[in-house]
């Protein structure tokens, strides 16, 4: 079974690396322009940080089970792949929104863009796990006949 989900596990310690690299840039932030927690608001430089990881953090938990659901009910490798893009996509987001607010704009995109394909391969994973176990219809039976 491990030779199954190793992609996907591997792109998911890979996701949890880059949360875990974003929460470190807020706290580097905090402490160069003194802003003790619980406050969220200061230098514009500040904010923006502060905004890029929490953004990215609302949607990690939607990324990381499509991801999955992809993997598991699709094919592994194209989630996993399609994974490597959307965590590349955050990480160009994030340095983007750290820059300027107007550079996060086509990495976000792009990132959303990403989910809706992990959306739609899942989608299609389960519906046709459901069809071949429930119904007895085999989608890629048919297909390739």
């Amino acid at each position: 079974m491990l030779d199954q989900i190793h992609w996907l596990a591997a792109v998911t310690v890979l996701g949890v690396l880059e949360q875990a690299y974003f929460f470190l840039q807020v706290i580097y932030a905090r402490r160069l322009f003194g802003i003790s927690p619980p406050k969220i608001s200061g230098p514009p430089e500040f904010e923006r940080i502060f905004r890029a990881q929490v953004n990215s953090s609302e949607y990690f938990p939607i990324f990381l089970a499509l991801l999955w659901q992809a993997g598991l009910f699709f094919h592994q490798g194209l989630a996993a792949a399609l994974g490597l893009l959307y965590l590349c996509a955050r990480y160009c987001y994030f340095m983007g929104y750290k820059a300027s607010s107007s550079e996060r704009l086509a990495p976000i995109y792009f990132s959303a863009g990403v989910l809706w394909i992990l959306m739609a391969v899942s989608a299609l994973g389960i519906l046709h796990f459901f069809l071949s176990h429930y119904v007895g219809l085999n989608i890629l039976h048919l297909l390739t006949a």
